[in-house]
C-alpha cells in the first residue's frame, strides 16, 4: 500500500462515525478508570460508561441487521445513547466532579458523533434534501 493510500485511509477512518465512536469509548474508559471510589463518581461513571460504549456497539450491531428498519433502529438507539452521554458529561462538569477542561472536549466530540448519526438517519429515512 502506498503512502497516499494509507493517508487517505487514515483520513477516512477519522471521519467514520464507527471509528470515532470507538475512540470516544476508549477516552471515556480512560476518564472513568481514574475516578475516586465515591458513590457519586461510581454511579455517574457507570452510567457514562454504559451510554458512551452503547453508541459504537449499536452502530456495529446495525451492520448485522436483518432489515433496513432494523438497521435504522440501531442507529436511533446509538443517537439516544449519544444524547444520554451528553447528559452525564454535563452533569459531571456542572457538579464539578470533573473539571471543564476535561469534559468540554468530550462533550464537543459526542455532539459531533451525534450529528453524524443524525445525518445518517435522515439519509436512511429519505428526509435529507
Amino acid at each position: 500500500m502506498s503512502y497516499v493510500k494509507t493517508q487517505n485511509h487514515n483520513a477516512n477512518l477519522k471521519s467514520n462515525v464507527k471509528y470515532r465512536a470507538y475512540k470516544f469509548s476508549l477516552t471515556i474508559i480512560d476518564l472513568v478508570k481514574d475516578f475516586p471510589q465515591k458513590r457519586a463518581y461510581w454511579i455517574i461513571g457507570d452510567q457514562l460508561l454504559r451510554s458512551s460504549t452503547s453508541i459504537g456497539a449499536n452502530l456495529v450491531e446495525a451492520k448485522s441487521s436483518s432489515s433496513r428498519r432494523d438497521f435504522i433502529k440501531f442507529y436511533e438507539i446509538a443517537l439516544k445513547s449519544a444524547n444520554e452521554t451528553i447528559y452525564w458529561l454535563m452533569l459531571l462538569k456542572d457538579s464539578k466532579l470533573v473539571e471543564a477542561g476535561k469534559s468540554e472536549p468530550l462533550i464537543t466530540e459526542v455532539k459531533e458523533i451525534g450529528k453524524m448519526i443524525a445525518a445518517s438517519l435522515l439519509t436512511l429515512k429519505g428526509k435529507r434534501s
